[in-house]
C-alpha cells in the first residue's frame, strides 16, 4: 500500500474538486448582435440588436415610437434574424361629418270621389337634412378605408302629396240593401244605386279584421289599429244613416279572429280576444267566446261569457273562428284541428269533424272556412281530403244533427270559403238556397294559388264558373258576399267581390260583372 504526505492528500483533493466545480459550469459563449433594416416615417436605418430580438424590441433600440394605431411588418412580436426588413406603418383615424340632403318623396293617391284626371296638390314636399359620421383610416398618408359610423337625421323630408281622381265612368247599377266597403282605412257605404255613395268613417285607421253591417244594415262594427305599442286593435261600432249619432267605443280589444252581430237581437255583439306577443304572429289567441249589448248612447255591458279562455286544442294559439247560426242560439266553429258547433245555452262544443293541423312550416296555421245554410240545417267547410298528401282540400256539408260530413266537392283548395245564398222560393215553392266557394287554379299549390269563384246548389250539383272570365287573372282568396235580395226581376242575387283590389258584383245566374270602384285600394265588404 502506497502513502502520501498529509500536505500531497490535501493538494489531490483541492485540484479534484476544482475539476469537478469547472466541469459542472456551461460553457461561456460571446452574445453576437444581428444587423436589422428599419423602414419607417420616410426613412430607413439599420440597427444593431441582441439576437432573438422582437421587431418590437427593434423599434425600442432605434428609438422610434409607434403609436396603439400604428403597425408593423412582421408583426411586433416576431422574432428577427440576420438582416431581416421591418416596416413601421403608421396608421391614423379621422372622423369627418358630411351633411346630405333626403330628396322627398312624391306620392300619389287616387280618389274615387274625384273625377278621372283632376288632380289636387295635398302637401308640398319639403327636402330632408341628415348629418353622417364617415371615419376614415390612412396609412402613411394614403386612405385605405372609409366607412359610414353613425347617421342622425336633423330634418325628416317632407312627402309631396298629389290626390288624383279616378271616378271611371262606370255605368250605375241599381242595388237593393246598402253595400258598405273598406278603402285605405276608412269606410264608405252605397245605397239604392252605385253612384250613390258616401263616407261613413274617416279616421283612416280601421285594420279590415272586423267589418261587419248589422242584420239589417243600420250599424257597422269594426275595428281600429291601436297606437298603443302593446294593444294591437280596438273594436267600434258606428250608426251608418247620416245625421245619426257617433261612433261607440265597444271596450274591447285585440280582436284577431272573430266578432259579429247576433242574429235577431238587437246591437248584440259576439267576439273573442288574443293577448300580443312580441314574436310572430304577434298573439296568442284566448279562444274565448262572450257577447255584449250595447246602446246608441254609449251604455255598454257585458252578458255571461260562452267560453272562457282556453288552450283551443292543437295548434290552439293561432285562434278560433265562429259563424252564427241563422237562429243565434248556436256558432260554428273552426279552429286548426276541428270545426264544430257551438250551443250558446250549454256552452257546449260538439266536434263535426276532427283532424291533424296542417303543418305550414310557418308562422301561421291554416283555419278552414265555414258557413251556415239559410235553414240552419247544414255547416258548410273545407276539410283536408288527404292529411297526408296536406295539399287536398275538399267542400263539405256537415249535419250537426247526424254526425259524418259529406264531401260535394273534391279539391277545392285550403282557401275555398264556402258562402250561403238567402233562401229562395221556386216556382214548385221549395225553399232552396245555393253555396258559392272559391275553387283553386292549382289545388296542389292552393296556398299560393290563384281561384275562380263557383257557384252551386246546396247539394253540390250544377257547378258552374262566375268569375273572372276564363284567362283573366284570378282572385285572392277572400270571403265574398251575398245580396240580401236579388237585384231585379230576371237577374239573380249578385255577389260582391274584391277583384285587383276593387269592388265588383257578378249575377249569380249568368256571370256577368261589374266593376264599381277604381281605385284600387279597396279590401273589404259586406251587404246587408
Amino acid at each position: 500500500m502506497r502513502l502520501y504526505h498529509p500536505g500531497v492528500l490535501r493538494t489531490l483533493v483541492l485540484l479534484g474538486a476544482i475539476l469537478i466545480i469547472a466541469g459542472c459550469t456551461a460553457p461561456q459563449v460571446a452574445e453576437a448582435n444581428i444587423r436589422v433594416h428599419l423602414s419607417a416615417d420616410g426613412g430607413t436605418l439599420d440597427v444593431e440588436v441582441p439576437a432573438g430580438s422582437t421587431v418590437d424590441d427593434a423599434l425600442k433600440a432605434a428609438g422610434i415610437i409607434a403609436s396603439p394605431l400604428d403597425r408593423t411588418d412582421p408583426p411586433a412580436y416576431t422574432v428577427l434574424g440576420e438582416g431581416s426588413e421591418v416596416r413601421l406603418i403608421r396608421v391614423q383615424e379621422e372622423f369627418t361629418i358630411e351633411q346630405v340632403v333626403v330628396p322627398y318623396e312624391s306620392q300619389v293617391l287616387r280618389n274615387e270621389s274625384l273625377p278621372e284626371g283632376q288632380e289636387y296638390w295635398l302637401q308640398l314636399g319639403e327636402n330632408g337634412l341628415q348629418e353622417i359620421t364617415i371615419r376614415r383610416i390612412v396609412e402613411d398618408g394614403e386612405e385605405v378605408s372609409s366607412s359610414r359610423v353613425k347617421t342622425v337625421t336633423v330634418k325628416e323630408a317632407v312627402p309631396q302629396i298629389k290626390m288624383v281622381g279616378v271616378q271611371k265612368p262606370f255605368a250605375p247599377l241599381t242595388i237593393v240593401g246598402r253595400i258598405a266597403y273598406l278603402v285605405d282605412g276608412d269606410a264608405w257605404v252605397m245605397e239604392e244605386t252605385t253612384a250613390k255613395r258616401r263616407q261613413i268613417i274617416t279616421s283612416g285607421d280601421l285594420d279590415g279584421r272586423v267589418f261587419s253591417l248589422s242584420p239589417d244594415g243600420s250599424w257597422l262594427l269594426y275595428t281600429r289599429r291601436s297606437e298603443d305599442e302593446n294593444t294591437i286593435n280596438t273594436l267600434w261600432a258606428a250608426p251608418v244613416a247620416e245625421g245619426t249619432s257617433e261612433p261607440v267605443d265597444l271596450g274591447i280589444a285585440n280582436v284577431v279572429h272573430f266578432a259579429d252581430w247576433k242574429p235577431g237581437s238587437v246591437l248584440t255583439v259576439a267576439f273573442s280576444t288574443v293577448e300580443p306577443r312580441p314574436g310572430a304572429p304577434g298573439w296568442q289567441a284566448n279562444n274565448d267566446l262572450a257577447l255584449l249589448t250595447f246602446s246608441s248612447t254609449g251604455f255598454i255591458r257585458q252578458l255571461p261569457v260562452v267560453m272562457e279562455v282556453n288552450m283551443g286544442g292543437l295548434y290552439g294559439w293561432w285562434g278560433t273562428n265562429f259563424t252564427w247560426a241563422p237562429d243565434g242560439l248556436r256558432l260554428g266553429y273552426a279552429r286548426p284541428d276541428s270545426i264544430g258547433v257551438v250551443d250558446l245555452q250549454t256552452s257546449s262544443l260538439t266536434p263535426l269533424e276532427e283532424y291533424t293541423p296542417l303543418q305550414t312550416f310557418g308562422d301561421w296555421a291554416w283555419v278552414p272556412g265555414i258557413a251556415w245554410g239559410p235553414d240552419g240545417n247544414f255547416l258548410y267547410g273545407v276539410i283536408q281530403s288527404q292529411p297526408e298528401a296536406a295539399q287536398r282540400f275538399d267542400l263539405m256539408a256537415a249535419d250537426p244533427t247526424q254526425g259524418d260530413p259529406l264531401v260535394i266537392v273534391p279539391d277545392v283548395g285550403m282557401f275555398a270559403y264556402p258562402v250561403t245564398s238567402p233562401l229562395d222560393e221556386s216556382p214548385s215553392g221549395e225553399r232552396a238556397f245555393e253555396v258559392a266557394y272559391l275553387q283553386a287554379a292549382f289545388p296542389a299549390q292552393s296556398e299560393s294559388s290563384r281561384y275562380r269563384l263557383m257557384v252551386m246548389d246546396r247539394d253540390g250539383s250544377n257547378r258552374r264558373v262566375l268569375f273572372p272570365v276564363e284567362g283573366a287573372g284570378g282572385l285572392e282568396p277572400q270571403r265574398v258576399v251575398w245580396s240580401p235580395q236579388p237585384l231585379q226581376a230576371g237577374i239573380g242575387h249578385a255577389l260582391a267581390v274584391i277583384y285587383q283590389d276593387n269592388l265588383w258584383l257578378v249575377d249569380s245566374l249568368t256571370g256577368e260583372a261589374w266593376q264599381v270602384t277604381g281605385d284600387g285600394l279597396t279590401s273589404r265588404v259586406d251587404w246587408k
